[in-house]
């Protein structure tokens, strides 16, 4: 039996009542602030996490704590998702471009956690911050939470990927204090779709109307020469399988719409295994060639999707303004194959919606 779709929540996690839950040791699911790393050997480095089309570092987006059930060696699996800050990388559609995502997985027994599963009361004492560097050692980044090489030369604590991570912390005010600045963070809450009642036949038939009232008010346009040269041109049978075309790419957004209208907040739709994602267009969607295989020969398959909702709570994050997308769809090695510690990269697809379309 295929897999139910699960939804995921942004729920605010501020103060002691839930930023615990967002630490490492409790394998969180989360949007913005820094990445909880789940293993710290292996983390991807700044020119791993740079935008494909700037070259710039990108930011944290999210990540999903996603194990796979039977699987020993993915007994703690987790997902991590960086999106880059310029609105200019986000206008062409397609595979990676603004966006890295990568893979990371641990056995039950390992060196980092304990095999029993974390408590559910937090800690005593103040929530823990964000940790400024690794078990071994190594900094984090202040802004991204990577692994963070270079320090501001000042105060000699503050971590960074990179100069241009050094120079967004300057200017959002460490130079005049070199405090501690901390990005808003949400918890990903997930629950499973519920059942899609059928749908009544009033959409069908509405598109029907539609096709045929498009089709009937292009010919008249045509024939009555009010339409410019190109439609005067066209012919019957080009004009139908017009008004079609757009017909269909209406109902692929209606049906968009439909979906997620009984839950409009959902920011995740996660399905690895079963049903596919959930298209806001006709156009710009892969092809199984468009897919590349996983390092290690294996087929990637879709384990899960970001809906545009997401972008209400960007301000929170460090992403910068007039970024935009339909759905971003992320594709995982079929076999989740591990390579010891590294953090693999998986492919990423950006649906954009066509044109007239809003939600």
């Amino acid at each position: 039996m295929a897999p139910g779709v699960e939804l995921g929540f942004a729920a605010a996690a501020e103060g002691p009542g839930g930023v615990w839950r967002l630490r490492s040791a409790y394998f969180p699911s989360k949007v913005g602030g820094r990445p909880a790393w789940l293993g710290e050997a292996g983390l991807p480095g700044p020119a791993a996490l740079r935008c494909g089309r700037c070259q710039q570092p990108c930011a944290f987006l999210l990540q999903l704590y996603a194990p796979l059930p039977g699987r020993p060696d993915a007994f703690h699996r987790s997902l991590f998702v960086f999106a880059c800050r310029s609105p200019a990388c986000y206008r062409p559609a397609g595979p990676r471009g603004p966006f890295r995502v990568f893979r990371s997985q641990l056995p039950r027994r390992n060196d980092t956690y304990p095999e029993e599963p974390p408590p559910e009361e937090p800690p005593p004492g103040p929530a823990p911050a964000p940790p400024r560097r690794l078990g071994s050692g190594a900094a984090l980044c202040r802004v991204c939470g990577c692994l963070g090489p270079r320090c501001c030369g000042r105060c000699r604590r503050a971590a960074y990927c990179g100069p241009e991570h050094q120079a967004l912390d300057w200017r959002r005010g460490h130079r005049r204090s070199c405090g501690q600045h901390a990005a808003g963070e949400y918890e990903i809450l997930i629950e499973p779709e519920e059942p899609e009642f059928p749908a009544d036949s009033t959409d069908d038939e509405k598109g029907a109307e539609d096709t045929s009232k498009d089709t009937k008010e292009l010919e008249e346009l045509g024939a009555a020469g009010t339409a410019d040269e190109a439609f005067q041109s066209l012919d019957e049978k080009t004009l139908e399988a017009m008004a079609k075309h757009e017909t269909e790419e209406e109902k692929i957004f209606r049906m968009f719409k439909k979906r997620i209208a009984a839950e409009p907040e959902q920011i995740i739709r996660y399905c690895r295994g079963g049903e596919g994602p959930l298209w806001v267009s006709g156009e710009n969607r892969p092809e199984e060639k468009d897919i590349p295989n996983c390092v290690c020969g294996a087929k990637r398959i879709f384990e899960f999707q970001i809906m545009p909702q997401l972008l209400n709570h960007l301000q929170v994050d460090s992403l910068g303004e007039s970024i935009d997308w339909g759905t971003l769809v992320v594709y995982t090695c079929a076999e989740s194959c591990s390579a010891g510690s590294e953090y693999l990269e998986e492919f990423i697809w950006k649906q954009d919606y066509s044109m007239g379309s809003t939600l």
